[in-house]
């Protein structure tokens, strides 16, 4: 809908509202808050209503903001206030891109100047106390404590100042996504939510204790954003921490009540797997550092949950491959599993290196035998899958440049768009359903290697046997002739080879025969494993 105010006016009329409003914004976009110039930008300037006019906004001054105009076109929401806060959200995103992570309820309270004071709480009969003298606030707040049929667990709720509020990122690692825009959009509008944050204090240590939200992070984020100061919350005094991981996990899992990205999965059961070995130390009286117990031993112990503790063990396994500080594959991985930044999603991941090279059963052996000599079964794989993606690193995707990224790069291609060639091949390489087939190739070269030193071995644990350098060589070598094929880069091929995404059997073919299944040559000849390991 056009302003009827804005029409009236003439040119002169026109260029001082500009410059009113510039002043009255300091010089900067009322969207991105970034500095604007009234004569270099002097045709890329617009004048807006900040609350539209759908919404009731005023046709006059009052309600006019200044912004670039790329700004105004690119906009998420058609109040500029809203508008505004996703854009701070967009430029936090984009910045914690470089460290790989999403943002989370701790980010935003940080921006806001929140999570800044421990609280104290007095506990007498079922009355909890609480008074806020960092904020100059020395009043003496006083609610009931209730009990929860079910978990027994003592709990009161709380409207706090976000300064005695955190985030529990144990208990909750996962970012705060797309739909946190809707959120906003609903709150600004007045329309309230009906779930409150959850969040736990530890009392059992006289001092202060922090006030740790670990359930309803959205909204309290959207709150936040919207300039909110205080959030009510329910929070639990003392609560078992692992029946608390354990009921977020299934909320994501199981339950399916929340849409968990799989990394944040296996994050979550990594910790459950911890908890669980925690308590069997402890309630069998072992010494702290007593490992001297298998994974089976594990499974039989909580033989009530032996399904889930079977995925702990493999989650912790997992996570602890995907985040362990030596691997330079994982500045590729897209976590999220939707981005457009970097090459390989999580999902593949797990699809390919967990699947193939992971035993993806329990152990009757120590867990801390060999640890000593190098030889733990699940330390060896744990470190040998680390130096895989670490040689596909290098290799592969070593010139993917992640402010390309991977949006429409075929389509770019075809286009006629200079895209570095290193960059088109990281991409390619690492599609699903190539990487799929080229990883078993792998599999392959590791178990004939074996074969043909007269020595034994159990396929399903393959990467659970130590790998001398010759094999290293031989894999580094397949990997760095694969890389060195005129397929991936070869731009005549974007619209019918790589034009969209294919299944496995797709790439097998190609591999095999060197033609597609539809006849078109793709490479030269078919792949032959013998020399393609050799220099």
């Amino acid at each position: 809908m056009g302003s009827l105010y804005l029409s009236r006016l003439n040119q002169k009329e026109l260029i001082s509202l500009r410059e009113k409003l510039f002043a009255a914004q300091n010089g900067k976009c009322f969207i991105c808050e970034k500095p604007m110039d009234l004569k270099l930008h002097s045709n890329n300037l617009d004048v807006d209503h900040i609350i539209p006019l759908k919404l009731a906004g005023k046709d006059d001054p009052s309600n006019f903001a200044l912004t670039h105009s790329s700004c105004n076109r690119a906009k998420q929401a058609s109040d500029l206030n809203v508008a505004r806060i996703l854009r701070r959200i967009e430029e936090m995103r984009n910045d914690l891109l470089q460290l790989n992570r999403g943002i989370h309820l701790g980010d935003i309270l940080g921006q806001a100047n929140g999570s800044k004071y421990e609280l104290k709480f007095n506990l007498e009969d079922s009355v909890i106390s609480y008074s806020f003298p960092e904020l100059e606030d020395n009043n003496i707040y006083k609610v009931p404590v209730y009990k929860d049929d079910l978990s027994g667990f003592k709990y009161f709720f709380a409207k706090l100042p976000i300064e005695y509020l955190y985030h529990d990122d144990k208990i909750n690692p996962r970012s705060i996504g797309q739909n946190i825009s809707k959120l906003i959009q609903e709150f600004y509008l007045k329309r309230p939510q009906l779930h409150i944050s959850l969040a736990w204090i530890d009392l059992t240590d006289e001092n202060k204790t922090k006030v740790k939200i670990f359930d309803g992070q959205h909204k309290a984020a959207a709150q936040v954003l919207l300039g909110i100061r205080t959030l009510p919350v329910r929070i639990f005094i003392n609560p078992n921490l692992d029946i608390l991981l354990t009921t977020n996990t299934n909320a994501g899992t199981t339950l399916r009540q929340v849409a968990f990205d799989k990394s944040v999965q296996r994050h979550l059961g990594s910790a459950l797997y911890i908890d669980r070995v925690e308590r069997y130390k402890k309630e069998l009286g072992l010494s702290e550092d007593n490992y001297n117990f298998s994974e089976k031993d594990l499974i039989r112990y909580f033989k009530g949950e032996s399904r889930e503790m079977k995925r702990y063990i493999l989650d912790a396994l997992r996570d602890s491959i995907t985040h362990n500080e030596n691997n330079k594959l994982k500045e590729y991985i897209d976590f999220g599993g939707k981005g457009k930044d970097r090459p390989i999603s999580y999902s593949s991941i797990e699809k390919t290196f967990y699947s193939f090279f992971i035993h993806q059963e329990a152990l009757d052996t120590p867990i801390n035998m060999g640890l000593e000599d190098g030889t733990n079964p699940r330390e060896l794989e744990k470190e040998q899958i680390v130096e895989l993606m670490n040689i596909v690193a290098d290799e592969v995707v070593k010139g993917f440049d992640i402010n390309l990224g991977t949006f429409k790069i075929e389509n770019k291609i075809q286009s006629g768009e200079d895209i570095p060639l290193e960059h088109i091949k990281a991409y390619r390489m690492t599609k699903e359903e190539i990487m799929y087939n080229w990883l078993r190739y792998i599999a392959q070269i590791i178990k004939n290697y074996f074969i043909m030193q007269g020595k034994p071995i159990q396929e399903d644990k393959l990467f659970q046997y130590k790998f001398p350098d010759p094999l290293w060589d031989k894999i580094r070598t397949f990997i760095k002739n694969l890389a060195n094929l005129p397929v991936w880069i070869n731009k005549e091929l974007s619209s019918t080879v790589f034009g969209g995404k294919q299944n496995y059997d797709y790439w097998q073919t190609i591999f095999e025969s060197g033609k597609s299944p539809q006849g078109v040559q793709v490479l030269a000849e078919p792949i032959d494993l013998m020399k393609m390991i050799q220099q």
